[in-house]
């Protein structure tokens, strides 16, 4: 099968970052299906990885965002059959959707909402799940909690705080403060439903406090390490910080005094440990398939690249590397 990964690592702007290759169709597991792609998108792991993460042998498929047709299912599989069309993000230990067909756990894979195209819907998986996860498994919200509680966002125009936002205000009574700092990023953030949005540019301190709240939870997807002072200055004592980004260090002994919790959400943990809840990656996206078909959620996707290449991908790349991309930028499969 056709397949685009990486040999080395090293900047985009090699002529050899992404090589296109001949790779053999995957064999299934007893829980996979055989996904024939049709759609995939463009997030900060795939950057990470390519630039970070040398493969130990040959080149590596890179991408973790998919939505395709199940072509063949393996032998123990109960929740789909052949020709259902699906979504999800995948597993970062296994061969990624930058191909025409991969294998994936059927316990991470949700129904591909009908109202989308391929490449659109292939905007949510790895987003949804990680904005899901922060919210009812970091912070332990059920839907309706917050009634009086405000939520920090900073970096809300990405595509975690895009959809983050947007389940914060619609299956939550949180107040939603997110951070933008140019014009379309403030307006972008707005459009997603933001009660408040501040810059974070500028001191979050000043920022929040005329606004009057004090955030119980803070979603940190963006520069942790040079925000963290502000974080701790404005959060409720025995608040919640969760993040996503890589700081080199982070001293979180100062927030000893506020008794803070803190986690880290990386979405491939469950189908990377096997974790016995592997599930429920498939449960919410099956509800946020949902949630996209009833009109509640509104798409994240602001740009398509066009169909799979060496060229497409090396400019999806070189967008996410910008750091000033908003929502998603997806592309067509080869299969489109």
């Amino acid at each position: 099968m056709k397949a685009i990964g990486h040999r080395k690592t090293g900047p985009i702007t090699a002529p050899d970052a992404l090589v296109a290759f001949e790779a053999e169709k995957p064999e299934l597991r007893p829980r996979d299906l055989l996904v024939e792609v049709r759609g995939i998108s463009m997030n900060p792991v795939d950057v990470k990885v390519r630039a970070n993460r040398a493969p130990e042998k040959g080149a590596r498929i890179l991408g973790y965002d998919a939505a395709g047709v199940v072509r063949e299912v393996g032998g123990e599989v109960s929740r789909f059959r052949v020709g259902d069309e699906v979504f999800y993000a995948g597993d970062i230990t296994r061969p990624g959707t930058n191909a025409e067909f991969q294998a994936v756990d059927e316990r991470i894979v949700g129904r591909k909402p009908q109202s989308l195209g391929f490449a659109e819907s292939a905007g949510f998986p790895l987003t949804s799940i990680t904005a899901w996860e922060m919210l009812f498994d970091s912070f332990a919200l059920r839907e309706g909690d917050g009634n009086g509680e405000s939520i920090l966002i900073i970096g809300g125009a990405g595509g975690v705080g895009s959809i983050l936002i947007q389940l914060a205000r619609k299956l939550t009574k949180l107040t939603v403060i997110a951070t933008a700092s140019r014009p379309e990023t403030v307006e972008w953030v707005q459009r997603m439903g933001a009660d408040h949005v501040i810059n974070h540019r500028k001191s979050l301190v000043d920022q929040v406090k005329a606004l009057k709240l004090v955030p119980r939870y803070v979603a940190s997807l963006t520069g942790t390490d040079g925000h963290f002072p502000a974080i701790l200055d404005l959060i409720k004592p025995r608040g919640h910080v969760a993040l996503i980004d890589d700081p080199k260090t982070l001293d979180i002994l100062p927030a000893k005094m506020k008794a803070l919790s803190f986690s880290w959400e990386f979405m491939f943990a469950r189908p990377m440990f096997q974790m016995d809840d592997i599930e429920k990656q498939h449960e919410l996206l099956n509800r946020v398939s949902a949630l996209i078909d009833d009109g509640t959620l509104i798409s994240t996707v602001t740009n398509n690249l066009g169909r799979m290449s060496v060229e497409t991908l090396v400019d999806a790349h070189t967008k996410q590397e910008s750091g000033s991309a908003i929502g998603k930028n997806v592309l067509d499969g080869f299969y489109s």
